[in-house]
């Protein structure tokens, strides 16, 4: 169960560092560039752990999927990005294929 639970942490940590690189490209302060790089760092670190008992295959689609759905959902509630319905379907299919992974392992 620890192992899903730091999963779940790198996926978040994954989607902090995509708006800390979002932030820093629009904004070009160190600060910006100190959280992705702290944001990516503790995200690869919780990822190489939760691989030690999960298989990597399902570890990997988790990860991306979590910062896929929370990059995007990031996006549109604080970056003004599309919110149109399709893209909206797209998102909730990601989201819908990640926690199907999660019950099949």
């Amino acid at each position: 169960m620890m192992d899903w639970i730091l999963l779940i942490i790198a996926g978040v940590f994954e989607m902090l560092g995509v708006a800390s690189l979002n932030a820093y490209t629009h904004n070009n302060k160190l600060i910006s560039l100190l959280y992705m790089i702290v944001n990516f760092t503790l995200s690869f670190i919780c990822l190489a752990i939760a691989m030690m008992t999960l298989p990597m295959s399902t570890a990997y689609a988790v990860w991306t999927g979590i910062g896929a759905v929370g990059g995007a959902v990031i996006g549109m509630l604080f970056y003004k990005e599309s919110k149109n319905l399709l893209r909206i379907l797209c998102i909730v299919v990601i989201l819908a294929s990640t926690i199907g992974l999660k019950l099949l392992s």
